[in-house]
């Protein structure tokens, strides 16, 4: 009757551990599928936002395409158009950014 209860114990661990080894491999699973390539990605994303320089071409997420003449801490200012209208706007609000105007005259 002994051997019984202990082998009873032992299967009770046995089936707390693969109830317990489901949640973490999703948890795992979960991890480098989704949340590891978002938090490279927006890594990313900040890096190019803050190497943004003067004379660079970005193209805001709105939608706009500019020239940055003047940078502030968190505030760009962009020129736009033919006429040179000059707005400001902060720097996560640069999508991407195009090519620099020095480079390119080169």
């Amino acid at each position: 009757m002994r051997e019984v209860i202990l082998f009873g114990a032992a299967a009770q661990s046995g089936n707390l551990l693969s109830t317990l080894m489901l949640p973490v491999l999703f948890l795992a699973i979960f991890y480098f599928f989704i949340i590891r390539p978002q938090q490279k990605k927006d890594k990313k994303i900040k890096e190019m936002r803050n190497s943004a320089k003067v004379g660079d071409e970005v193209l805001t997420i709105g939608g706009i395409y500019g020239k940055i003449v003047k940078i502030k801490d968190d505030v760009i200012t962009i020129e736009v158009g033919s006429d040179k209208t000059r707005f400001n706007i902060t720097k996560w609000a640069i999508g991407s950014i195009q090519a620099s105007s020095e480079t390119t005259e080169e």
